[in-house]
This record gives C-alpha cells, structure tokens and sequence, in this order.
C-alpha cells in the first residue's frame, strides 16, 4: 500500500505490522532485489521456506508438454541431490498440482490416493503445502513446501502467505525473464557479429566451421556442438566440434541419422529428447554457396529447457554463419576464377607468341646448317635446333598445366609427387609431360606409374649422390613411358634389389619392361615401359 508516496511502508512503519506480514514484504523486497531468472527462483523457494517455516521446498517450471523441465530446490545439500539422482518430472502430488493448478494442504502426503512414492535416498516428507504459481494468468510452475517446524500441519494462514508470495513472485518472475531474455538476445547477437568478423575472408572452410561450432556452445552454454555434413558415400560426418571428444560424438551423430536428414530436408529446427539426461537439437545451416549441413547442440539437463525463442535465436544464429560462409565461398570463387583466366591469358601468351618465336628461331638455325661449312658449326646447330626443339616441348606441357592445373590429372599428379621429394633430394628436379596422359592412361596404371616414380626418386636421393634430375612422363600411341635421369655416380655393381624389383614386377603386371642403363657422362636412367592395352 502506497504511504505518503512510498510504495512501501518505512522501517518505522513496518515495526508495527504483524510478524508474519513483516516476513512477506520483507521476502517480497528480498526476491525484487535480483534480475537474474534461476537466482529469482532460488530466493523465491527460500522465502517460501523462511515464512511458513518449512524445511524443505521446491519450485517446479512446467515446460511447454505440461512436465517439469527446472526443479529449483532449498534444504537438500549437494550430497543428497546426489544421492536421489533424476530431479522429478512431476508424477504424483506434483503431477496433481499441474493438471488442477489450486492451493493443496496435506497432512500426509503417503495417505493422498494420487501418491506416486519416493525414489531411494529421498528424505521422509508428509506435512505438505503446494501452491501455483501464475504470470499474466499463466501457471508458470508450482511452490512446493514440507516438513514444517515441530513436525505441524500448514495452516491456512500459511496457504494465504505462500499466495500472495506467489502473486508477487509472479510479476518478480515476469521481470527477471525479460531481463533474461533480452541478455539472451544480445548474447547471441555478439556472438553472430563475432562469427562474421570471424569468417572474413580469407579463411579455411575448417577454420570457419569451428569458429561455428565455438561460438554457438558458448552462448548456448550446450555441453558440446558439432558442425555434422553428409558424407561422400553415404550417412553424415562431423566436420567440425566443439565440447566433447570426437569419439563420444560420432556415436551419437550415427544414431541421430535419421533425424539430421530430416533437418536437412525441411530446413527446420528439430528437437530430439534423449531421455531425462539430456536435449539434441539440429539447426540446419542454410547455406547456398559453400557446402550446407546442420548444427547439432547438446544441451545436458542441468543447463534447463531450451526455450522456444532461445531456438529461433539459435536458427538466427546458424543463418547468419551459413550467410559468412556462402561469403567467403563467393570470394573463394571469385579469386579462383581470377586465377583461371590469368593462367589463360598466360598459357595464350605462351603459345602465339614465345613457341612461335622459338619456332621461328628454329627454322633460321635449320637454314643456316645449310650453308655452313664447317662440320663443328653444324653440330652446334644441330644441337641447338634439339635443345629448342625440347624448349617447345616443355612449354606445350607447360601451357597444358596452367589450362588444366585446377582438375586432378595424372601430370599434376607427377609433379605433385616430384615436388614432394625436393626436400629429400635437395634440388628440383626438371619435369617433362607429353602426350595425352590425363586421358589416355587408366586410373590403376597411373597408380602403378605414380608408385615407381616414387621408387625411382627415393633410390636417386639414397644412392645417386645427385645434383640434378630429369623426370620425363610421355604417352604415346599405344605405350606410356616413364623415364627417370639423373647426374649421379651410377649403379653399383653388387647393388640389391628390393624396390626395383617392386617396379620390374609393376611393368611386367601390365606387359612391359623396366631398364636401367647409365647415363652419359655419368649417372642413370630408370625407364619403364608399359602398353596402355594390356596384352
């Protein structure tokens, strides 16, 4: 009541109000004094407990499907939560409370036909006051409070107090929910905004789901989140995670198949109850560009219910992260397509005017051996007309590799594999390509030419004492040779094979043969030889 405009009345005043309602507003002024929602419960129970003299009492938050989805609880220590196990979901008495929302007061809860017992470890309780508690006309969840001091009944003076606290702790409730939700809202809107300045391009597409798969446990306080994509064969696999070990989660992510196709193909958010423990919930991300897949959250039963506002929060949440994704793909794109038409632009370069140019060179070298007179200039010619003729041949390949260096191909294969072995070799061997090697060689025959190449390098950075290689790859009409040449001190007359015998049995698998012959001056060649039709 409002006292010379105050709304409640001075210290003065309330030395003249009865003891019990002194205790209400003083528990009325305790349970306004906190905007955070599970501390508002907690000082609520223990208001209720203080003013009727209970020793125990619980708050119930009936969930949306009518059960207890929070159980906030006073005078049950830690050791005997432990002991009890599940928290109740609202069977019995409790359950009563629910479907018929109306102040009870028992005597002995045992006696009450609707009595659904106590689990193991759970102390005595038979005095019993339950009262609903409401929000704008909605039951919001029940006070529950028993045992009360000298082993007495709940008086109707006590139903009355719990009532008006109940009334009050509505609005209280009301507050600290708005409160709660608008937090909620700005903390997953921080965390949308640290997504995005996260996944500013450039940025690995693995960098970027566990980014994701971060931000959204952080704000959802879940136990674990993955980023789960479908696989190449067949199911789902995780790409990204954040919380639990990869291995507690791929069993999960398996037994939840089902459930993630469908989010995937409704595009929806899907709520997947496992149990009393603990909540999945699969946010699909929605992406266009970059590779879709869904969201899972893990929510473990202490963190609460997953709200229904917090849910669209969270599908917000994907939707903007499959949005940075979809960003930094068309930026990807957008540079690789760069990169295409410049190694276009090149390889044109190259070809109508450097080859031609050479060419010309050729033919002016092939004229002048002509009319040369002495045999030692039309050596040099000779070899030089070679030497361009090898030039020429180097930039076609050359040419091919930029056209066609953004597809998996047999030749970038090779020179993938060359690549590799420089470290070991120490320099870098020169390659050459010809022929139709991406179109004319079988998948398993490259994987048999790949494996000897390997051979080949590994022997010349054991053995050779090299400083220089050639590694030449050339499909012909009807065979496919590789040849491996190196500047080393050759082979050794006692040699022991064991890797070259692997390549012998390679070539003769397939029809062909492997030799090796020196190398002049000094040096070897390994060339294997094998028909591109099995005989």
């Amino acid at each position: 009541m409002t006292q010379h405009g105050r709304l409640y009345p001075s210290d003065e005043d309330a030395l003249d109000l009865p003891a019990n309602a002194r205790a209400l507003l003083e528990a009325v002024m305790a349970i306004s004094s906190d905007l955070d929602l599970h501390s508002v419960l907690k000082r609520i129970v223990l208001a209720a407990c203080e003013i009727t003299g209970a020793r125990y009492g619980a708050l119930g938050v009936i969930g949306h499907g009518g059960g207890l989805v929070d159980f906030v609880t006073h005078g049950l220590s830690d050791e005997a939560h432990a002991a009890i196990g599940s928290l109740p979901r609202g069977h019995g008495i409790l359950g009563l409370l629910i479907e018929h929302p109306e102040p009870i007061r028992l005597h002995n809860l045992r006696e009450h036909p609707n009595s659904y017992g106590f689990p193991p470890n759970h102390p005595p309780m038979e005095r019993f006051l339950g009262v609903p508690v409401r929000i704008r006309g909605t039951v919001f969840g029940n006070l529950y409070l028993t045992e009360k001091e000298g082993g007495e009944d709940f008086t109707e003076q006590d139903e009355r107090l719990v009532m008006a606290l109940a009334t009050a702790a509505g609005f209280v409730i009301e507050n600290a929910r708005d409160y709660s939700q608008s937090e909620r809202r700005r903390q997953w809107l921080e965390a949308t905004a640290q997504i995005n300045d996260a996944l500013q391009p450039p940025v690995r597409l693995d960098d970027a789901l566990r980014q994701i798969a971060i931000g959204a446990r952080r704000v959802s306080a879940a136990s674990a989140v993955a980023v789960v994509r479908r696989a190449h064969d067949s199911g789902h696999e995780i790409a990204a995670w954040d919380g639990r070990r990869l291995d507690d989660l791929a069993p999960l992510v398996a037994s939840l198949e089902s459930h993630i196709a469908g989010a995937e193909e409704e595009a929806n958010v899907v709520v997947v109850p496992q149990g009393a423990e603990r909540t999945v919930v699969l946010v699909p991300l929605r992406a266009h560009l970059a590779p879709d897949g869904v969201l899972l959250v893990l929510l473990d039963a202490g963190r609460g219910s997953l709200e229904s506002d917090e849910a669209e929060l969270l599908a917000s949440f994907a939707d903007q992260a499959a949005l940075a994704l979809d960003r930094a793909q068309a930026i990807s794109d957008r540079q690789e397509l760069m990169l295409v038409s410049d190694r276009d632009r090149i390889a044109r370069d190259l070809h109508d005017l450097v080859i031609q140019r050479l060419f010309a060179t050729g033919l002016q070298l092939q004229g002048a051996r002509r009319i040369a007179m002495v045999d030692e200039v039309k050596e040099r010619l000779d070899s030089a007309v070679a030497d361009l003729d090898v030039t020429i041949r180097d930039i076609r390949s050359t040419i091919f590799e930029l056209q066609h260096g953004h597809e998996l191909s047999l030749r970038a294969d090779v020179r993938g594999l060359v690549k590799e072995y420089v470290p070991v070799l120490g320099f870098t061997p020169m390659v050459r390509t010809s022929g139709p090697l991406d179109t004319a060689v079988p998948k398993k025959l490259a994987e048999q030419l790949l494996a000897v190449l390997r051979e080949a390098l590994s022997n010349v950075a054991r053995h050779a004492e090299a400083d220089a290689a050639v590694v030449e790859v050339e499909a012909r009409a009807d065979v496919v040779v590789l040849r491996v040449a190196d500047n080393g001190k050759g082979l050794p007359a006692d040699r022991h094979e064991s890797g070259l015998r692997n390549a012998r049995r390679r070539a003769a698998d397939h029809g062909g043969v492997l030799r090796l012959v020196p190398e002049e001056p000094h040096g070897t060649v390994l060339e294997w030889t094998v028909p591109l039709t099995e005989s």
